[in-house]
């Protein structure tokens, strides 16, 4: 039975029979309350270290640690019970070996009881995803622009375009063979991204690469329209709560300096007061 208990969770095997099946929908989401309402409409959430970003503050994903994923990871699980729960592995926690990765990822899905985690790097990485998957810890690749080399890239900039065609088809076969179960293709060209779910056998999940993929990831903060600080192009905001929470904030204050807030139907009464039925 899946990590998350119930007999009708989204498991990895549900996964890669998508394959070029109904879409696959997911979100990345960080805590208790967005994963409930997240996990009644998608198949997977993904705790992404986008975390460092969004909830943190932080310029680039590089200073998100184990810590920081794992209490994320933890208050997520606590709010899924059918959707399928992938832990991304932050920055320094694999590359340096097989055996670091492997050590970090046991942590983390001890930690957390997701049922696989995400790691970014294609072919370099694909030694390490085959000693995971081969002791039982599955895993989600992630090849095109993946952030946590975008010093290498110089930015956040389309990858797959010319020449880096071949890259991107080589990094996502090798990931494809070493044994991952689903791959993310970010910021690719229509073009790549549709070739590439062409020629692997494992799911596609696309952030800003097309509807060719088999399924997509968006940060739910950026659909919900809560972060604002910038907008890529590939997100589309299907609420602005930002704008209503900031509405909202502000006729709270203007209530508390105008003494409007709280009124009485907020205050208790004194014992004397208190009705027949106990209410205060």
């Amino acid at each position: 039975m899946s990590a998350n208990s119930s007999s009708t969770a989204f498991s990895v095997i549900d996964f890669t029979r998508r394959k070029g099946g109904d879409p696959i929908a997911g979100v990345a989401a960080y805590t208790t309350p967005i994963a409930k309402l997240a996990d009644k409409h998608c198949e997977f959430i993904l705790v992404g270290d986008s975390v460092g970003m969004v909830m943190h503050g932080f310029s680039s994903t590089l200073e998100v640690t184990m810590d920081m994923m794992i209490m994320h990871g933890r208050a997520v699980r606590k709010g899924v019970k059918k959707a399928l729960l992938i832990v991304d592995m932050p920055f320094g926690s694999y590359e340096e070996n097989k055996e670091q990765a492997f050590h970090n990822a046991r942590i983390i899905m001890q930690e957390t009881r997701c049922e696989a985690v995400k790691l970014e790097g294609g072919a370099h990485m694909a030694e390490t995803i085959d000693f995971l998957t081969s002791r039982g810890i599955p895993v989600m690749a992630h090849v095109g622009l993946t952030p946590q080399s975008v010093n290498m890239f110089g930015g956040y900039s389309v990858q797959g375009r010319g020449k880096d065609r071949e890259r991107i088809l080589e990094d996502a076969i090798a990931v494809a063979d070493a044994g991952a179960f689903s791959v993310v293709l970010e910021m690719l060209t229509e073009t790549i991204s549709e070739e590439v779910t062409k020629r692997i056998d494992i799911p596609t999940i696309g952030i800003g690469a097309s509807v060719m993929c088999d399924g997509q990831v968006l940060v739910v903060d950026d659909l919900l329209g809560i972060f604002n600080d910038f907008k890529p192009k590939f997100v589309k905001h299907y609420e602005q709560l930002g704008t209503a929470a900031d509405r909202a904030i502000s006729e709270y204050a203007l209530e508390v300096r105008s003494r409007k807030f709280p009124s009485s139907e907020h205050v208790f009464e004194d014992s004397s007061s208190i009705n027949k039925e106990g209410k205060k």
